[in-house]
């Protein structure tokens, strides 16, 4: 059969990462990214980029620790070359503070990132209000540049990139031989998964060089995350909100609460507001589909759903939606060679 030709909707972090992990792993393949949206106007621009991995309850743990792994050793690796400043990958140590002891004080993750400590007293008393804490080292990605640095990767090994608004999967049957769903919020329309809900949020982009540390409250809302040139204030998790437009209140709310937790970001400049809409349900949706309709059928492989864990885990996810795809191929070399016979 001719090269297979492979369509990936979407052009997030996820859509692109998955279009490189196809490319690289199937270089025969013709892959072509369709997106409506590309970089800055992605939901992926606005994410903080830190990994540090949120818990899917659908997803075992052992499979969300390997896609976690995945992309830690990918992007390390990264942030050890010499495209590190262009990619937009650096590592960043800093603490995560609760206040009580949680359940687990050894997160699933923690031999995964560098250096997972208990905090000592010491070090405690920047935090008068917390109790308990974890000190580590992780990789943050600054999202924009990381998004322009996959873009060009994809366009150097030959993937084509076309804005094109996807409204019925159906529509790509006859241009493509599988189709690749990393449409995020956009497949709670697209395929009509009820499943797929928003969890939104906003946070303020600051100029604060001078904040050098992370810093996380256990709840995951108030974080405190230094990029290369903006750090990176949050947080909010409204369920099922789907405005886009930022709330003064809350930006008042979020700034007073990380200043709480870091009293010099007072003295912080130029203080942008971003809202992004998380694609969230019980569990990644990762899994090959095949659509039908009467004989004609279409190979579909969705990869959707990471909530705000989408830069942890998205090297890892990509890699198994890389996977599926070629088994789809695999699918189709056997029915035309079926239908030779």
């Amino acid at each position: 059969m001719a090269a297979p030709k492979v369509a990936v909707v979407g052009a997030g972090v996820i859509g692109l990462s998955t279009a490189l992990c196809i490319a690289e792993t199937f270089p025969s393949c013709s892959v072509t990214v369709l997106s409506d949206q590309f970089s800055p106007n992605t939901t992926s621009d606005v994410a903080a980029g830190m990994l540090i991995p949120h818990t899917y309850p659908g997803t075992p743990i052992h499979v969300q620790k390997q896609w976690f792994k995945e992309t830690f050793t990918h992007l390390f690796a990264i942030s050890n070359s010499a495209v590190a400043s262009e990619a937009g990958i650096h590592l960043v140590s800093g603490w995560q503070v609760f206040k009580s002891t949680p359940k687990e004080e050894l997160p699933f993750w923690s031999d995964v990132v560098l250096g997972f400590r208990p905090m000592s007293e010491a070090e405690l008393q920047k935090f008068p209000k917390h109790r308990f804490g974890q000190a580590f080292t992780t990789l943050k990605c600054d999202c924009p540049p990381y998004l322009l640095w996959l873009e060009k990767r994809l366009k150097a090994i030959g993937v084509q990139m076309h804005t094109r608004k996807v409204a019925d999967l159906w529509e790509l049957h006859g241009e493509y031989n599988v189709v690749v769903n990393c449409t995020g919020i956009g497949a709670h329309q697209l395929v009509g998964d009820e499943k797929l809900f928003p969890i939104r949020g906003q946070v303020l982009k600051v100029h604060a060089p001078w904040v050098k540390n992370f810093i996380r409250d256990g709840d995951g809302l108030t974080y405190i995350y230094p990029g290369i040139h903006r750090v990176t204030l949050g947080g909010t998790r409204e369920k099922e909100r789907w405005s886009l437009s930022p709330d003064p209140g809350t930006t008042k709310d979020i700034f007073d609460r990380c200043c709480s937790l870091e009293p010099s970001l007072r003295e912080a400049q130029e203080i942008q507001v971003k809202v992004g809409l998380r694609p969230s349900r019980q569990c990644v949706r990762l899994q090959r589909e095949v659509l039908s309709q009467g004989e004609v059928k279409l190979l579909v492989v969705h990869n959707y759903g990471h909530g705000a864990g989408g830069f942890s885990v998205h090297r890892g996810t990509a890699k198994e939606a890389a996977r599926l795809v070629g088994e789809c191929i695999a699918a189709l070399k056997n029915s035309s060679l079926r239908a030779k016979l």
